[in-house]
């Protein structure tokens, strides 16, 4: 017997919405991924073409995330289970 957890999988996968629920996903567990001190100086605001669009707070923080955005990226992708995020974009 099939989970609801694979059942509702394989419903996704079949109305072809799996993936913009995952890159939702990706934008609601930012967060937690990041932590408090990035999080509150950031905002996620969308993924398109696998790519995370982030707004930061200002240069300083830009320059901080760009230094840090593989770990990030490994650490995202790992929580979403699949590596659906490519890249990330600062603005």
């Amino acid at each position: 017997m099939e989970s609801l957890g694979q059942a509702l999988k394989r419903v996704l996968q079949q109305a072809g919405i799996e993936k913009a629920v995952q890159q939702q996903t990706a934008l609601e567990i930012w967060n937690q991924v990041v932590g408090d001190a990035v999080a509150e100086a950031t905002e996620p605001i969308e993924v398109a073409h696998g790519c995370l669009v982030v707004k930061a707070r200002n240069s300083t923080w830009r320059q901080e995330l760009f230094f840090r955005k593989q770990d990030i990226l490994e650490k995202l992708n790992s929580h979403l289970g699949s590596q659906l995020i490519k890249d990330i974009r600062f603005l």
